[in-house]
């Protein structure tokens, strides 16, 4: 085994991981019935018919059994879905400022944080995290962004004034991508207390902006979501605050905000992140949304995404006035609007969505982009491209390697070798005789000479990269790794569904 390391860790993981899918929609049309089910809502897009939402009715459907159940609750909250009306009046570039919070500690997903923000963590070979909420805003002709730092914010920041500084020039020259970091002031000398907290401490500085609504989001998602669609439905309920949600089945229910609503898409009651008997009583019949009684029964909650869209005004009050002391927006500000009357509305969204909060989750998230025939999420649209730091690699080089199931990044130089079921990120090396095996491979921030390889052999240390004949599974490898050869990283035999994360310097040479 390795002669030294800083940190090899081992997960257990399910024996079977769980993982976000798109579901059927019910609905029915005035005119001439169509089933929803026939249509494919993912990576927002809609195939099939075409359908009008504005002719749907809140009329009923049967179900087995012989029973009634209700349709999809309201026409204006339906899962997202592309729809060529969409038209704000004000334009989103000019109405809408994007706010993204760029998270806590990211203490679940550690050692993956140790020296960086969770937003910033590699993604999809070529990508940050960071680029899925920043490429949504821009597809949605929202050019106004900021982003809340205060962890580990450094080569978040880098990323952000390499990929998008330069870009924002076109958007009528009025575009940002700006950072925001915590800040302590003699009027305030805490730090950011939570999610409302953030964007409370700098209020002073949003509402200069000559905007309608504020679009929060989080900077640890992936999906791809038309936020026009989503804002449209804001102003056409007529409402203060609107939430983005999706079915959830019981085993991930806990983590999220769960919510019941009313026959128009209004919620009526909140809870966040609920247990035991709480848990319980958010149970709903998630017929109402358009599932058939199968999926209902897997999926019996309605869960928050963690998205809002709200409105200036009521930012202002709610922060400012009504709930001046509330540090979160799931746990104290969305269930005090609620209380108050204010009209809390759901946005059901029907697309690939994963919270990337976990280690399991990140690396599902991953290997998920190489399932065939259709990935769970596509970088491949071009229609909604996710955009990231121009780096102006050359392409990557392939030697008699056997490369399977996998997406490989740019600039990776890989000779002789075999690859199944793996994300290689950029600047990868990998030598002759090495096996890697449903892993995640992070790449390098940088090449390193000959000189400085010939350097590294005479102090007995190795280069960046996979060595001769080192075999690696179901692992995640951080940049910049040194692995030497003949290393083996493999799961227990005595663990079935083993996870090694390592987040090393140099794993040397196996005895």
């Amino acid at each position: 085994m390795a002669s030294s390391m800083a940190a090899v860790g081992v997960l257990r993981l399910p024996t079977s991981s769980s993982s976000s899918s798109s579901s059927s929609n019910g609905g029915s049309n005035r005119a001439r019935r169509t089933s929803l089910r026939s249509l494919s809502f993912g990576a927002s897009q809609i195939s099939g018919d075409k359908i009008d939402f504005r002719g749907f009715g809140l009329g009923s459907r049967r179900v087995s059994g012989g029973r009634v159940a209700p349709s999809i609750v309201s026409p204006k909250a339906v899962s997202d879905s592309k729809n060529s009306q969409t038209c704000l009046d004000p334009d989103a570039s000019r109405s809408v400022l994007g706010i993204i919070l760029g998270g806590g500690a990211g203490t679940r997903l550690y050692p993956l944080t140790k020296k960086r923000a969770k937003p910033a963590v590699p993604l999809g070979a070529n990508y940050r995290l960071i680029d899925i909420p920043v490429s949504n805003c821009l597809n949605s002709n929202i050019s106004k962004i900021y982003v809340l730092t205060q962890f580990n914010s450094a080569s978040l920041n880098r990323h952000l004034s390499r990929a998008y500084a330069s870009n924002m020039g076109g958007y009528k020259n009025e575009g940002f991508v700006e950072v925001l970091a915590a800040q302590q002031s003699p009027e305030n000398p805490n730090w950011f207390q939570g999610t409302a907290d953030a964007v409370r401490q700098y209020l002073w500085l949003f509402e200069e902006q000559n905007v309608l609504e504020y679009l929060v989001l989080a900077g640890d998602h992936l999906y791809r979501m038309d936020y026009e669609r989503f804002i449209q439905a804001h102003r056409e309920t007529d409402a203060d605050i609107t939430v983005a949600a999706l079915p959830m089945d019981e085993k991930r229910a806990t983590a999220f905000g769960l919510m019941k609503i009313d026959e128009e898409g209004r919620i009526i009651e909140f809870a966040e992140k609920p247990k035991g008997e709480q848990l319980k009583a958010m149970k709903v019949d998630t017929t109402i949304l358009g599932l058939d009684d199968e999926r209902a029964k897997e999926m019996p909650y309605i869960a928050s995404m963690g998205i809002y869209v709200i409105s200036k005004d009521v930012m202002l009050n709610l922060l400012r006035d009504k709930f001046p002391g509330a540090n979160d927006f799931g746990s104290e500000v969305i269930p005090g609007a609620t209380s108050i009357g204010m009209r809390v509305q759901a946005y059901l969204y029907d697309g690939y969505w994963e919270d990337i909060g976990t280690i399991e989750a990140f690396y599902n998230a991953n290997l998920g982009i190489t399932k065939k025939p259709v990935p769970d999420f596509s970088f491949y649209d071009r229609s909604s491209p996710i955009y990231t730091q121009p780096r102006y690699l050359p392409p990557s080089k392939m030697l008699d390697a056997d490369i399977t199931d996998s997406v490989i990044g740019e600039g990776c130089v890989i000779k002789n070798c075999k690859i199944h079921h793996s994300v290689v990120g950029i600047r990868t090396c990998i030598s002759e005789g090495a096996i890697i095996e449903d892993t995640l491979l992070m790449g390098a921030d940088y090449y390193e000479t000959d000189a400085d390889r010939r350097l590294l052999a005479a102090k007995g240390s190795v280069p960046i990269g996979i060595g001769r004949n080192s075999h690696i599974k179901r692992a995640i490898i951080d940049k910049n790794a040194r692995i030497g050869e003949n290393v083996k990283l493999h799961m227990a035999t005595h663990l079935p569904s083993a996870l090694f994360i390592s987040c090393f310097d140099f794993l040397g040479v196996s005895d």
